[in-house]
């Protein structure tokens, strides 16, 4: 599983960092990005892909 952000979705909310801390985090633009992408659990990423209120966040497959 790959995480990815869609900037021009993304609010800056801080939900995927608080439930996905080792794979997201926010910039100083307050926009939510992908700094590891194996940093936490699948299910914790997908539960942060989920809650996220913009569906900013894209799942795509292992390449």
């Amino acid at each position: 599983m790959i995480p990815q952000i869609d900037e021009e979705k993304c609010i800056g909310c801080g939900t995927c960092p608080a439930l996905a801390p080792g794979t997201f985090r926010m910039r100083d633009d307050n926009k939510a990005e992908v700094y590891n992408e194996k940093g936490d659990e699948d299910e914790a990423i997908k539960m942060a892909a989920e809650a996220c209120p913009t569906q900013a966040i894209l799942i795509l497959p292992p390449l």
